[in-house]
């Protein structure tokens, strides 16, 4: 059966080292998984599970584009995070093979409208506006886990216009990659094409049109993303 209209094909992540992309089928992401982040956002951390949001895969852009201002807002955030692939199907998974079904991992932009969601926050409302927007969740390419050494010393920065406004380890996640992959398992059937964004680090802020931002982990490749006029 055709279609009624064009439907645009799974927009996709290079992978270091492979010819061949990695498709995004899926973008879970965790929400205040680094205390100092909770508390600049005037929230306490629940170190009971971690908690989730979603973007759609279409809000997928690659590092070293130029986006738009996006409407609705006055309030346009960064959020560096690192990234999870994942690469074999995992359902109900415990720690360890959690942990094998990661395939690598990368950088990644949580692109937000801070007003939006705060004020979606403060009625108990769905944060969808705030955080599922059009080129939202930029994506270096991803390092094989083979790759990458143990998660823990790695410095996760952000800088915009070459200033440095995020700076921590990752060692600070309060939820690790295999709990995170763990739990999110016992109520999605992860699969290949799956992306976590892990959360981010205190210094968040705002950008305007016309501000670069670059950020980087170590041991992985670094993320860019430009800041273009409205539309």
């Amino acid at each position: 059966m055709t279609n009624l209209f064009p439907s645009p094909a799974w927009p996709t992540v290079p992978v270091l080292g492979e010819a061949a992309a990695y498709p995004v089928h899926r973008i879970f992401c965790v929400g205040r998984n680094y205390a100092a982040h909770a508390a600049e956002m005037g929230v306490e951390v629940d170190r009971e599970a971690p908690f989730y949001f979603t973007k759609s895969a279409l809000m997928t852009e690659q590092t070293g584009a130029t986006v738009p201002y996006p409407p609705g807002t006055e309030n346009f955030h960064y959020e560096m995070e690192l990234v999870i692939a994942i690469g074999a199907p995992v359902f109900k998974a415990d720690l360890e093979t959690a942990k094998v079904a990661i395939y690598g991992y990368g950088c990644g932009l949580d692109m937000t409208r801070r007003d939006l969601q705060l004020a979606a926050r403060a009625k108990q409302r769905p944060w969808d506006l705030g955080k599922d927007v059009e080129q939202s969740a930029v994506f270096a390419p991803i390092t094989k886990a083979a790759d990458f050494a143990a998660i823990g010393p790695q410095r996760i920065h952000l800088e915009v216009n070459g200033e440095v406004r995020q700076d921590a380890k990752l060692e600070d996640l309060i939820w690790k990659v295999e709990e995170i992959v763990s739990h999110l398992s016992h109520y999605y059937h992860l699969a290949p094409g799956d992306l976590i964004m892990t959360g981010t680090p205190a210094g968040v802020g705002a950008v305007v049109a016309g501000d670069v931002i670059t950020g980087g982990i170590d041991g992985l490749a670094p993320v860019a993303l430009t800041i273009g006029a409205a539309e």
